[in-house]
């Protein structure tokens, strides 16, 4: 059965996936996120750079005058020009594992930036669908009310005939005029829902308020019979591929391999160093001979390799602070993935047993309408030949109406769910 609201004009009209998709690229909570992970990125490149030596060139000039120390080890009054040039270099060679652990700490960060990204697009896409599912509601809503009211405005007119002919008393005709008015007032309320639905769809999307947005309002519903799936099946898959699941691990992991970063600290760091140095030294106004430029550089060069050992003796007792924060956090990351975990196992069974019903409940409300349809159509034909009262009819046409909006309501949480369940699948719920 598909069910068809027609939209006028050549504007754009926006699907479902388009709206989701335009909501995600353009959330500053996306941004933000993205930008985060940039920095994770950042990070891991700066740990990937600490196993590299670092090496510094210095180079300095200075000119001196008044005494000064000669050549031959002797002070003299006399004014001089010098160069001093100097390359040094050093290797870590073993920090107690801070490095490593720093490194795939830094990798681990990387991977969960990515996965914090792609939590923030499906929780936007999420309540953009849901969003979007009701401004659909409200608009088929408004389609109802309509055909309520034009129906309650025949009635009218024709009972205020039938009351001038003396075939209705005033008390009928007065009834019909109170539906009339409750009909009109309906309408109204879902004019006014449908337009405040459409402004929170356009602030999650963070379409412009001047801008109209039509919605595609053609759903196509086809199958109520859901496949009878393993719950467990779904969540085993879902906690090793669900960007939620992914984030609470690597947050977790993060937080352990911090904590090895702190312990590292207690143990001795050695590092290899080295060092190459030369200088040039010219006399100012002194007649004799000096050494030229190069014969000084390869004269004064000097090199000198050597080992550095860093033992923390007593460091205010900060690392063992550290280390015990750094524990405390692994451990709450522990209990968040555990409580994240649960969340999701729970969410999956609900929205399977929730689908379901709504399948259930789908067959029998297309029942259901069609039998106050009948009903209807009996009640207003018996009403005509005066056989039912005003309130009869008003009675068959409140349950009509409720039934229709029932289905309809039931129609779009059926996809809701349907859609949420094939998430956890592992089928996104964007398509770019």
């Amino acid at each position: 059965m598909t069910v068809l609201f027609m939209v006028k004009g050549q504007e754009k009209i926006w699907t479902l996936n388009e709206c989701m998709l335009y909501a995600v690229e353009n959330s500053p909570k996306v941004k933000q996120k993205s930008y985060e992970a940039d920095s994770y990125e950042a990070s891991y490149t700066t740990a990937l750079g600490a196993f590299l030596p670092s090496i510094s060139a210095n180079v300095e000039g200075a000119y001196n005058f008044g005494r000064s120390l000669k050549d031959d080890n002797t002070y003299a009054d006399i004014s001089s020009f010098a160069n001093y040039y100097t390359l040094n270099a050093s290797l870590p060679v073993f920090t107690g594992g801070q490095l490593i652990n720093q490194w795939r700490q830094a990798k681990v960060n990387r991977q969960l930036g990515k996965s914090d990204v792609q939590v923030t697009r499906d929780d936007i896409a999420m309540r953009t669908m849901d969003v979007f599912m009701n401004v659909i509601y409200y608009q088929g809503m408004i389609k109802i009310a309509s055909e309520k009211l034009e129906e309650s405005s025949r009635m009218f007119l024709q009972t205020q005939r039938m009351e001038e002919l003396g075939l209705k008393s005033k008390a009928d005709l007065a009834q019909i005029e109170a539906q009339l008015a409750g009909d009109d007032y309906l309408l109204t309320q879902q004019e006014n829902q449908y337009n405040t639905a459409l402004l929170t769809l356009k602030d999650l999307m963070n379409y412009p308020y001047d801008e109209n947005l039509v919605i595609d309002t053609m759903i196509t519903y086809t199958d109520y019979f859901p496949p009878l799936e393993s719950v467990e099946d779904i969540s085993t898959y879902a906690l090793a591929h669900n960007p939620q699941a992914l984030s609470a691990e690597y947050n977790y992991k993060s937080y352990q391999l911090q904590h090895k970063v702190m312990k590292g600290k207690l143990y001795p760091s050695v590092y290899l160093y080295g060092r190459v140095s030369t200088n040039y030294l010219y006399y100012l106004g002194e007649d004799f001979d000096q050494l030229v430029f190069h014969e000084q550089w390869k004269n004064k060069m000097s090199e000198y390799v050597g080992i550095s050992v860093s033992i923390p003796i007593f460091q205010g007792l900060s690392n063992i602070s550290g280390i015990r924060r750094a524990r405390n956090n692994m451990r709450i990351a522990a209990e968040q993935q555990v409580d994240i975990n649960r969340q999701i196992q729970t969410t999956i069974e609900q929205n399977v047993l929730d689908r379901q019903g709504y399948a259930k409940e789908i067959i029998q409300m297309e029942k259901q309408v069609d039998a106050n349809d009948m009903a209807y159509k009996l009640t207003l034909r018996r009403y005509e030949e005066g056989l039912m009262s005003s309130l009869d009819l008003q009675t068959s046409s409140y349950n009509l109406l409720q039934s229709r909006s029932n289905l309809l309501q039931r129609r779009l949480m059926y996809i809701i769910k349907d859609r949420i369940v094939n998430y956890y699948k592992g089928i996104p719920l964007v398509e770019e």
